[in-house]
């Protein structure tokens, strides 16, 4: 049997967790390094966001970003290397739902740290 303390704590628990990713779709700060990083020019955060034109989206939303790699090991460190040195055109697992080839290199618009940032937010989406 549970004891009444720990009984709070995962009712507490369970009814935090949605806000967590409320307050992740409005984290302020990440949705400026984002912008300023250029990421939203191809990305969004829900998915639906068109493309140009109403084209496909560029590149993929970041809801579903967070979607195929939960519970992945070693996924924010690949996704951070894929931000740094973009991605491969030829293994593209988004083929068919973005417009977009693959993604380019941004070791020149954001730094590893941020990168890194962006990417953990992401995957908390």
């Amino acid at each position: 049997m549970l004891r009444p303390h720990y009984l709070a704590t995962l009712v507490a628990l369970s009814l935090t967790a949605p806000l967590a990713i409320a307050d992740a779709k409005n984290d302020t700060e990440m949705k400026k390094l984002a912008l300023s990083s250029g990421c939203m020019t191809c990305h969004g955060i829900e998915t639906g966001k068109p493309g140009p034109d109403g084209m496909k989206p560029i590149g993929p939303a970041w809801s579903d970003v967070a979607k195929q790699y939960k519970g992945k090991p070693g996924a924010s460190e690949f996704l951070t290397r894929v931000v740094l040195e973009g991605s491969n055109p030829y293994s593209s697992h988004w083929k068919g739902s973005v417009s977009g080839l693959s993604m380019p290199p941004n070791a020149v618009a954001i730094t590893e740290g941020n990168a890194r940032k962006l990417v953990n937010w992401i995957l908390a989406l």
